[in-house]
């Protein structure tokens, strides 16, 4: 078949993926490059364009002819379920039959292999994270590996530590690149990826872009590197600064019906994209939440009104993010500021598809920077944690699970797999059945590689702060920051054109946004299990902790997290902050969150039949960090309360206090085991006050501080606790 033939047939898969019946749809001269690559000459391709380029119909095309000339089928790594569905979705439009296998589907995975080893698939579609599970890694990859007639990585800035968005599962694909048989076209695309970011990907996908990213079509050891201009015609961006959160949130709720079409609002924390939510569900307005805490239906769910304008915003974490598909989405609003232009860039590019214009709008806030402090202390662990847990692991006769491991090592579960992910690529761990194992391989700590990454990461919030101040063309800035060579001003931004929006809000919605904001109280679920592994460390404690023993649901003034109270509280916990008694407006809201809680069904101020008692008295928690501020908050609960401050839980003396900051809930609770105690004389005021406590502290994180304390009041005669804190990190 010559190249004019196959440029037909590749135009007439288009125009079915596109759905024109008239047959004119017609590929672009840059998009039939790439596909003549894979289909013709059997080629690796980095293709590095915009968002709303085209990258989908590249591979849906190529698989269309590859499958026609009896090639198999295409295997596409996609690292979000949003994007898995639309995918599906859009390959059925064009007559590609196209499976999926992920976390979410594992009682279909026989069936898709049956059907794969029929030829009944064209496409499979697979998350990262399934490269590495064992049953798929050793079992179905190698048959699949053998049979894949093209393999697609999409978002592949993923792969690499300098972008915005790594994903070590990512890297286990150089092994299925390494396992290919000779001829097997690859695609990798992304469209969030500066030079470096590209450099890097290339290397690591066996393309070798040069380090410069320059050029739009170069060769390279057979390889093609597609770099294009990053412009969005349709987009409008603009920043707008208010006063405070309650201001923006006002704002949303004033301005949310005036945005064209509709779109999301991108907050930076799960605490916030709910606070964002009820408020504005509060004033009329139809959005729902979608973040990490939500359960896949609900996601599902979310999408699906997203997709048909049954709601007017999805209010998300950067959980809705890669993959996600509506081409007349209309607006984009950020409530607060994400850490990097290329993740922001990422973001905005959700808009404007499909429609000439669209509203990209930028509302900074005072939390933004402390929020990207926090994520960037989960960076790479430090080389002495990495050596603990391959010493571990050296030691262990039987692969070790993540909860077996937690209480041997300092690191919180979520960092301690994605390091775990990484030791894996570099050859000094294995994920097998039951857990990891040591290979014995030797190791080397790249120092110097995670150092610039941090380094990275502080210039690129430079990066966002320059963003959101300059006074130049802010399409054109982003481009720079993306490397794109062609960038220039694009003649709409509101520094370009001027602002499209005041910073006006209603007396009224502000006043319902400050009331909204300045309401305290979450709740504090008790831990109810002990952690898995305690007894191999020398804690004979496992299982369900009895009822007996356990605390009640407390209560928190709120989140450090979320841009209510969370602002309130963020500099009593700042590090460095000094120790002080606590502030009045502080208390204030403490008396209303228990005058409030009394109030619930259950509560107890009902006198419902299996409510608690009101509390009989005050028992405060040890602070070497804040003891001023724990003393005065237990001293005027009780003064206000009218109950007796019966004492201190304290540490025994050579004790090691308070555990470790960011550890995991099995580190906190072997660092507290036999390091709380009660005094005698808070003992027996416990035995004798006949009643539940109020159980005082500043903060938790894990949750076991009050879970050791509580169980200590409830032995000594307490008839329950309930444990009151300023502030939640979650």
């Amino acid at each position: 078949m010559n190249d004019t033939e196959l440029r037909l047939k590749a135009d007439a898969v288009l125009a079915r993926l596109v759905g024109d019946a008239s047959g004119e749809a017609r590929l672009r001269d840059d998009q039939w490059r790439a596909i003549e690559a894979l289909v013709a000459e059997r080629r690796r391709a980095l293709v590095v364009q915009r968002t709303g380029w085209g990258k989908s119909a590249v591979y849906f095309v190529a698989t269309a002819l590859l499958r026609a000339a009896g090639e198999g089928p295409t295997v596409i790594v996609s690292p979000l379920l949003a994007l898995m569905r639309n995918q599906v979705a859009a390959a059925e439009g064009a007559g590609i039959r196209a499976s999926t296998i992920n976390s979410a589907n594992t009682q279909e995975w026989e069936a898709i292999q049956a059907e794969i080893t029929e030829g009944n698939v064209d496409v499979l579609l697979v998350s990262p994270e399934r490269l590495n599970n064992p049953d798929f890694r050793d079992q179905v990859l190698p048959e699949l590996t053998a049979a894949t007639g093209l393999l697609v990585v999409d978002e592949a800035h993923c792969i690499s530590d300098w972008g915005h968005d790594f994903r070590p599962d990512y890297r286990r694909l150089r092994t299925m690149l390494a396992e290919l048989p000779a001829g097997v076209p690859v695609l990798a695309t992304t469209a969030t990826a500066n030079a470096r970011v590209t450099a890097d990907v290339a290397e690591q996908l066996g393309t070798h872009a040069p380090a410069d990213g320059s050029g739009t079509d170069t060769q390279a050891e057979g390889a093609l590197v597609l770099r294009g201009p990053l412009e969005r015609e349709s987009l409008s961006l603009g920043v707008l600064r208010l006063p405070d959160a309650a201001n923006r949130m006002a704002w949303l709720s004033d301005h949310l019906e005036k945005l064209p079409g509709s779109g999301i609002i991108y907050t930076l924390t799960v605490a916030a994209a709910e606070e964002v939510t009820a408020f504005l569900r509060g004033q009329g307005h139809t959005v729902a939440a979608y973040t990490g805490r939500s359960e896949n239906s609900e996601r599902e769910a979310a999408e699906a009104d997203l997709l048909a304008n049954r709601v007017k915003a999805l209010v998300a974490t950067s959980a809705l993010g890669m993959g996600f598909d509506k081409p007349d989405l209309g607006f984009v609003v950020h409530l607060g500021s994400p850490s990097s232009p290329i993740a922001y860039y990422q973001q905005v590019g959700r808009a404007g598809r499909g429609v000439e214009h669209a509203e990209v709008l930028l509302l900074p806030g005072r939390e933004d920077e402390a929020i990207w402090r926090y994520f960037a202390s989960l960076a790479f662990p430090g080389e002495d944690q990495v050596r603990r847990t391959l010493e571990v692991l050296g030691a262990a006769d039987r692969p070790l699970s993540l909860p077996a491991l937690e209480p041997q090592v300092e690191l919180r579960r979520s960092r301690l797999e994605t390091m775990l992910k990484v030791l894996d690529v570099d050859g000094a761990v294995r994920r097998v059945r039951g857990g990891w194992t040591a290979t014995g391989q030797a190791w080397e700590y790249d120092a110097e590689r995670y150092a610039w990454v941090a380094r990275q990461r502080e210039t690129e919030q430079e990066a966002m702060r320059e963003y959101a101040a300059t006074k130049e063309c802010r399409m054109e800035f982003l481009r720079r920051q993306l490397d794109d060579e062609e960038a220039a001003a694009c003649g709409r931004c509101d520094n370009c054109s001027g602002p499209r929006f005041t910073a006006d809000v209603s007396a009224v919605t502000l006043e319902a946004a400050r009331g909204e904001l300045a309401r305290p109280g979450v709740e504090v679920e008790p831990r109810k299990m002990w952690p898995t592994g305690l007894p191999a460390i020398g804690i004979d404690l496992k299982g369900r902790i009895p009822a007996g023993e356990q605390a009640a649901t407390g209560r928190a003034l709120g989140r450090l997290s979320d841009i209510g109270w969370g602002n309130r509280l963020r500099p009593l916990f700042t590090q460095g902050a000094e120790d002080a008694p606590v502030p009045d407006d502080v208390v204030a809201a403490a008396v209303d969150v228990l005058a409030d809680w009394a109030k619930v069904p259950g509560g107890w101020g009902t006198g419902a039949p299996d409510a608690p008692s009101r509390p009989v008295g005050v028992v405060t928690v040890d602070s070497r960090t804040r003891p001023q501020l724990v003393r005065s908050l237990g001293d005027r609960i009780s003064e206000i309360g009218r109950m007796p401050l019966l004492g201190t839980v304290t540490y025994a003396e050579g004790a090691p206090h308070g555990g470790l900051a960011r550890s995991n809930g099995a580190q906190r609770l072997r660092a507290l085991h036999g390091a709380l105690t009660l005094p005698e004389p808070l003992a027996a005021a416990v035995a004798k006050a006949n009643g539940p406590v109020l159980l005082v502290d500043d903060f938790t994180d894990t949750g076991w501080t009050l879970a050791v304390a509580a169980r200590l009041l409830l032995r000594a005669g307490a008839q329950g606790v309930l444990p009151l804190v300023l502030a939640v990190q979650g």
